[in-house]
Formats: structure tokens, sequence, C-alpha cells
């Protein structure tokens, strides 16, 4: 069977910075398109505009001037209706979720879900920000610049927390015995560069991107704009996760592909509407339109659950 070729690009990408960035959320495209078809998007998008810009970006879709442009691209009957996709991450759930998974021995999505959503109130906001970088500073072999903690002292404070009373240090409680995991997690991330990391959300989107894709048995040949994250081993890693739904991983400069630049426009609108959700600054409208794109299974936790069909 002849792979369908799928266009893809990102918004929000600061690789296993999920915390304290300058972004909040991390949205993947992929679109179908014929080429000539995405072109003639492209050229009717600069029409509608009216801007001299050389290169087109969502910003230039987000401003408030041209709604119409934007809600003709999301609308039911738009170009990019029954062609596009987007997975979104909510990068602070996305973090509690790596920490329970790694750390608690029968972690849950639920229990990831209540942590997240009781947490804060729990433990003060402060605290449970500062406990959160905490985790992904040991789940990092070099850690970013700001607060850094080794594993010694990320299960000292886990065990204070676990002394508050409630659900939530009923929770954090269960992660303590996970010393162990973090060791051998950190050597594994050291010795095998196709090992993607527990706070990477880019792989994990491009896995969900192929499978929506190939649901109905077409393998997939990405299209993507250049990404360093994307490694030579790493992709042989998709591979083997997707087996025949991925034919292959092509990258392509986005300003030389149309089908890429719409892939790029639709992450770039569906982070903005999604952080204007966690913001509590939402559109109803626009995430209304966006819902249909959004992938089912994004990891998302918080306000604007309605449009991602948790």
């Amino acid at each position: 069977m002849r792979p369908v070729e799928i266009a893809c690009d990102e918004s929000g990408s600061e690789g296993e910075n999920l915390l304290g960035g300058e972004t909040a959320v991390f949205a993947h495209a992929g679109v179908r398109m014929p080429p000539a078809e995405a072109a003639a998007c492209v050229r009717e998008i600069r029409a509608r505009i009216g801007s001299p810009a050389e290169e087109y970006k969502a910003n230039h879709l987000l401003r408030a001037k041209h709604r119409a442009v934007l809600e003709w691209l999301l609308a039911p009957d738009g170009p990019l209706d029954g062609r596009g996709h987007v997975h979104l991450t909510g990068k602070t759930f996305f973090a509690v979720r790596a920490m329970v998974t790694l750390l608690a021995e029968d972690g849950t999505e639920e229990m990831a879900r209540v942590l997240h959503r009781t947490g804060p109130a729990a433990f003060g906001a402060a605290r449970w920000a500062y406990f959160l970088t905490a985790f992904t500073s040991i789940a990092r072999l070099r850690p970013r610049r700001g607060v850094t903690a080794s594993p010694e002292e990320f299960f000292a404070l886990a065990g204070e927390l676990a002394q508050v009373p409630g659900e939530a240090g009923d929770l954090i409680g269960r992660l303590r015995g996970g010393a162990g995991r973090v060791t051998a997690y950190r050597r594994r991330l050291a010795s095998d560069p196709g090992l993607v990391p527990a706070l990477d959300p880019l792989v994990p989107a491009v896995i969900h991107t192929v499978r929506h894709w190939s649901a109905d048995g077409t393998p997939v040949e990405l299209v993507h704009d250049e990404q360093l994250a994307l490694t030579a081993e790493r992709i042989l890693q998709l591979k083997s996760t997707l087996g025949h739904r991925l034919a292959g991983v092509r990258f392509v400069d986005s300003r030389a592909d149309a089908r890429v630049q719409m892939a790029d426009f639709l992450a770039g609108v569906a982070r903005r509407i999604a952080s204007d959700e966690l913001d509590g600054r939402g559109d109803p409208g626009l995430t209304a339109l966006l819902r249909s794109f959004v992938d089912d299974e994004s990891v998302w936790d918080g306000p604007g659950e309605a449009f991602v069909g948790t």
C-alpha cells in the first residue's frame, strides 16, 4: 500500500523545559493536503490578510483584525476540514504524569489527574511548583538553570509533602519508593541515544499523529519541519513502536513546502487557543472551531476539557 504524506509542524517546543518556559502548551499538527492545494490556500491566506510579510506565521492569523480569516481556516467547511489534526500537551500536566509514571510502582493516568488538580491547594501553589521543578531537575541529565535538586533532596521533599493530610499527601507518599527507578532511568538516558526522554512531549505527539492518520491501515510518511530532537536514533525508535504505520520521516524547510506551512498555521493557532483556555481567557467561538481537529488522546487536564474530548 502506498504511504500517504502527512505534513507536520509544532508550536511551543522547548524540549524538556516543561515548567517556567515561554509556553504552557505544546501543539503538534499534521495536515493531509496535496501540495498544489496547500499552495493555493497559503496564497488565499496572504490575499485575505493583505500583509506584505514574506513568511506568514500563526501570529498573523491570531490578530483581532484577521479574526474572519482564522474562522474561515478552522470552519467545518473550511480548507482544513477533514485534513488537519493536532495533538495538544499541557506541559504542567505532562510533567505530573511523567512523575507519576516514573516514580509510582502502580501509577495511573487518573492518579496523575487527581494530583495535578489537588496539588496546588494541598501544598500551596509555590511549594507545589517548586516540587514539580525539582522533579524535572532529577529527570534530566543536564538540568536547566534555576531550581536544581539532587534525587536525595527531591525525595526528602516528597517525604515532607507526604505528611500533608488528604488525598494529595497520600498520593505523594506513593512516589517515595521511586528512587531506584530514577537511578535506572538516568542510566538508560545516558547510555541509549534512542531513548525518548520522559519530559519531552514531541515524540509522543508524533506517535499520536501517525496513529491518527494511519487508522485505516494506510502507512504514513511524515514530511516534517526541520526538528533536531527527531534524531536518527529516535526515528528508529518511532519505527519500532509504530511498525508498518510509519513508512518514513523526511525533513524539509517549512518555507519550501506549503503543506508544512499549513501545519505551522494549525499548530500555532491551536497552541494559542489552548493556552488562552488554560489562562482562563478562552474564546468560546475559537475553542468550538478547534475542537474537531484535536486528538482525543491529547495530554490535557483543566479548563477547556470539553474541546479536547476528555
